[in-house]
Formats: structure tokens, C-alpha cells, sequence
């Protein structure tokens, strides 16, 4: 998780920012990116070197994203529950069902395998590569969140029940 930490770090992700991240408008504008990064590097075609101009937006937009919509503090959505999620992830502690965490790390391989596409496609501007590659990433990118929704409920659930004081039985 050292790798996610040093992500975390480049986008300045305080508990500020990450309440601003669980907002749905700044997970689903996260995942536009992508085909605007495609675009982007794809535009090299047409506009040469200048097509670093595009790229370049999308990624300050990227490192913007998670500070600029409003913050959600309680997290009932089903994107703002994975973002929430990732936190917990990414925190890590003792109370992390182990049941996520190998299914997590196995959602790297369709994530990596897509990456892999889609440098490919864009290298050789092949279209189905691309696509194809930029699919799996989408795909296993919304399958995490839903999984770190789970363990934010699952976490949240534990919790709660070792919080609640507890009824000694009538002797």
C-alpha cells in the first residue's frame, strides 16, 4: 500500500480533501478523464506537440479534483461509500477484513492488464486496444469502488456493534 500512500501524497490528500473526493460529482468527473486523456494524447495526430497542452489540462484537473466540490461528510452514496472505503484502505488497521483484501489486490491484474492495452493502443494509435484497455480499467476501477463501499459498511458495521454498550444478562 506504500504505492497508494505515495499516490495520496501527490494529490495532497488531507481528511479534508478526501471528504471533498466522496463527492459523486468529483468521482464521476475523475472517471471523464480518462476519455479526455485519451483524446488528449490521441490529438498528437492533428496537432503535433501541442497536444501536450490537452494532457497537460487533464492532468492539473486530476490533481484539482479532489479539492473542489463540496465535501460529504456522511457518506450514504454509493461513491462517496468507496471513497470513504479507500480511506479505510488506505489507513489500513487490524480491523481490515483480510476477505477485501485479497479481492482488492486481484483487481489489480484486469487494472494493470488495461493499463497495458491502452499504452499500446495509444503508442500505435490502434483504436481496439485502446478502447479495449481503457474498458478494463473502468471496469475494475468501479469494481473496487463497490468493494471499498462494502468494507466502509462492513468497517462502519463492526465498529458500531464494539461501540454499543453491552447488555449484561438479568441473573
Amino acid at each position: 500500500m506504500t504505492i497508494l500512500r505515495a499516490i495520496a501524497g501527490l494529490f495532497r490528500m488531507s481528511d479534508e480533501a478526501w471528504r471533498r473526493h466522496a463527492n459523486p460529482w468529483s468521482v464521476y468527473t475523475r472517471f471523464a478523464a480518462i476519455p479526455a486523456m485519451i483524446l488528449a494524447i490521441w490529438s498528437r495526430v492533428w496537432i503535433g506537440w501541442w497536444a501536450l497542452l490537452p494532457v497537460l489540462l487533464v492532468i492539473v484537473w486530476l490533481l484539482l479534483n479532489p479539492h473542489v466540490f463540496p465535501p460529504v461528510q456522511q457518506p450514504k452514496g454509493w461513491a462517496a461509500r468507496g471513497i470513504y472505503g479507500e480511506k479505510l484502505w488506505l489507513d489500513g488497521g487490524p480491523d481490515l477484513p483480510a476477505g477485501h483484501r485479497a479481492v482488492l489486490r486481484w483487481l489489480a491484474i484486469p487494472a494493470v492488464a488495461g493499463f497495458a492495452l491502452l499504452a499500446f493502443g495509444l503508442a500505435w494509435l490502434q483504436p481496439w486496444p485502446t478502447v479495449f484497455g481503457a474498458t478494463l480499467i473502468i471496469l475494475a476501477q468501479l469494481w473496487r469502488i463497490d468493494r471499498l463501499g462494502r468494507l466502509h459498511d462492513e468497517v462502519g458495521r463492526a465498529r458500531s456493534a464494539a461501540a454499543a454498550p453491552q447488555r449484561v444478562p438479568p441473573a
